[in-house]
């Protein structure tokens, strides 16, 4: 029997094809994904399409600043709109990409070791190849970014054992570098040095 699961509410439906409306919240059968691993191939494919939607949002979004700045406010719209169905495009294809969903511990834990590879594999040749190639901005460009990562398994270590004591949490963060600080953000941002106004809260 297989398993399908409502990408809306999180209900589960059991037979060979999902029902034609979730019972819990309505969706229609769209909105429900197998929990089945994906083929080899296939996976792949997704998260090629995965990143190519993700890049086109964040794509658009610059071209709609640029519009603006040269006073076409139409084709700004147009951009953002265009930008923001990219976004809906990524968001589905990472519901097909995360399968069978794992616990949040399970989550934070592969979060953890994704933002370690990165800080210790993903940047330290590109930074090399930076200063190699004298292009010393793109060099600190990616050091930064290499410094959140860093930041980033650290907080979700520290998610995991705030999970187990229940502690609850505010997340700011630098909108120039991307550093993620807790609670009342610092005065200055230690990676970027940018002011404390640069500092945006999430939740």
């Amino acid at each position: 029997m297989r398993q399908w699961k409502c990408t809306v509410c999180g209900h589960l439906h059991q037979g060979k094809y999902p029902p034609e409306n979730c019972p819990k919240c309505g969706a229609d059968i769209n909105r429900f994904i197998l929990l089945e691993e994906l083929p080899e191939a296939l996976e792949k494919m997704l998260r090629e399409a995965f990143a190519g939607e993700s890049k086109a949002h964040m794509r658009n979004l610059s071209y709609a600043k640029v519009a603006v700045d040269e006073g076409y406010p139409q084709i700004a719209a147009l951009f953002r709109a265009v930008a923001e169905a990219e976004r809906v495009h990524a968001a589905e294809y990472l519901l097909f990409l995360q399968g069978v969903a794992g616990t949040t511990e399970e989550n934070l834990k592969q979060a953890f070791e994704s933002e370690s590879s990165a800080e210790q594999s993903y940047y330290p040749p590109i930074i090399q190849e930076a200063f190699a190639q004298k292009r010393d901005d793109v060099a600190y460009a990616m050091v930064r970014a290499r410094d959140v990562e860093q930041r980033h398994a650290q907080l979700y270590k520290e998610a995991l054992n705030a999970m187990v004591n229940d502690r609850q949490v505010e997340y700011h963060v630098c909108q120039v570098c991307g550093y993620v600080f807790e609670n009342q953000p610092p005065d200055e941002c230690p990676v970027c040095r940018a002011p404390r106004a640069q500092f945006k809260k999430t939740g």
